[in-house]
């Protein structure tokens, strides 16, 4: 080849370059590697801009005899997991927004909402340990000492990054890294630690796990293995076990994998992912392996349903048979031909601790008729005047649940 032809390759080359660059496809996002040829289904996006009061849905609340829901309060993009101070104030945090609020009451019963922290990244884990708020955001994890005193005059966080040593954004792909936060009975704080795909061979000491630490990050321990992603935890009142709800893989079909409850009966334990939950065996990763080896769910919640935070009932305002049953967000589909969830659940449970069943407690935000949602409870939190609250994420909202004879 002449020098000539050589040249006039290479600037042939250059020029196409860029348009060849533009032509090709981009990466596929995470959650939808593994979706069907010609499928439309995708994440539906909160809302992230203040949804006036005046458009919540609590009209369309549905709940059992004797209870009822207000607004507590709104103007909260995407507010998501809640925690409460000593104080009484409610803590709020969100994912793609990057906020965590704080919300306090005012004498005529109003509310009002500050913005506490801002631009991190999914800062969705909170948890108050003593008068400190602990703020776990995918990559971050932060101490907000007396937090409550200080309200106005936000002083800059403690950095317990280094020391939690949680997997960061490049180490999860994409998928699951948004964080939940709890404080056990043993003064610890326990998270989650999700799977970086839909479904995949993983390094199974390092994700998909319940783990937990010291509240200065010290003495890391796996609590149970094999848990796909969590995004609700708590332990049981009176037995100090460890529950959590569970998301099951994407693209296997509208009902299967089920969404799991789960009880954790000794530390350590495996609980399947990625080859089993419960008995249904994964057709892409079994790899032969009986599911009877695993840990069984508690109880199954329905296929897709994406049940987010849980909180054991402890008040007194409730009826006696609420007591210590467990409230569940489900947030609801969007990776299923037809909607479900969109509603708050009561897991019921028997002496022994087993769960007796599953029933829909606040319902009303799915439009089964039209295919479509007023709302997505994305978590409970059980006040210490017995009331509870629910956010909802898409309306940017928090309803108070009560219940009077």
């Amino acid at each position: 080849m002449s020098m000539k032809r050589l040249l006039l390759g290479m600037v042939a080359a250059l020029i196409a370059g860029p348009a060849l660059a533009q032509q090709a496809a981009p990466a596929v996002p995470g959650w939808a590697v593994g979706r069907p040829e010609g499928s439309a289904l995708a994440p539906h996006g909160p809302t992230l801009t203040v949804t006036p009061v005046e458009r919540l849905p609590v009209a369309a609340l549905r709940l059992p005899q004797g209870f009822s829901a207000a607004v507590f309060a709104h103007g909260i993009p995407g507010a998501r997991a809640m925690a409460e101070g000593p104080n009484g104030t409610i803590f709020a945090g969100s994912r793609v927004i990057g906020r965590v609020y704080a919300i306090t009451r005012n004498p005529d019963g109003t509310t009002r909402t500050r913005v506490i922290a801002q631009g991190l990244n999914n800062p969705n884990g909170i948890v108050m340990v003593g008068n400190n708020l602990f703020v776990l955001a995918l990559n971050r994890v932060l101490r907000f000492d007396n937090i409550e005193a200080n309200l106005d005059n936000v002083p800059a966080p403690v950095e317990l990054t280094q020391a939690f040593g949680l997997p960061g954004e490049a180490d999860h792909g994409g998928n699951h890294f948004w964080k939940v936060a709890s404080l056990g009975p043993d003064g610890r704080i326990y998270t989650n630690v999700g799977a970086p795909c839909n479904i995949c061979s993983i390094d199974r000491e390092r994700f998909a796990l319940l783990v937990s630490f010291n509240p200065d990050g010290s003495d890391r321990r796996i609590e149970a293995r094999g848990v796909r992603n969590s995004v609700g935890l708590a332990h049981h009142p009176v037995t100090r076990e460890l529950w959590a709800t569970n998301h099951g893989r994407d693209w296997a079909g509208n009902d299967v994998p089920n969404d799991t409850l789960i009880r954790v009966r000794r530390a350590g334990e495996d609980h399947g992912y990625p080859f089993c939950v419960g008995s249904w065996a994964d057709p892409q990763e079994n790899a032969g392996r009986n599911c009877s080896e695993f840990a069984q769910p508690a109880a199954l919640l329905g296929g897709h349903v994406a049940p987010l935070g849980m909180r054991f009932y402890t008040g007194t305002m409730f009826p006696e048979q609420y007591r210590n049953q467990i409230f569940i967000a489900r947030r609801g589909s969007w990776n299923r031909e037809r909607l479900s969830g969109y509603d708050v659940a009561v897991a019921k449970l028997d002496a022994q601790g087993n769960v007796t069943s599953v029933e829909p407690f606040m319902t009303g935000l799915l439009d089964e008729a039209n295919q479509r949602f007023l709302g997505r409870p994305a978590d409970v939190q059980v006040l210490r005047d017995g009331s509870m609250l629910v956010a909802d994420e898409q309306m940017g909202a928090i309803y108070r649940i009560t219940y009077r004879q």
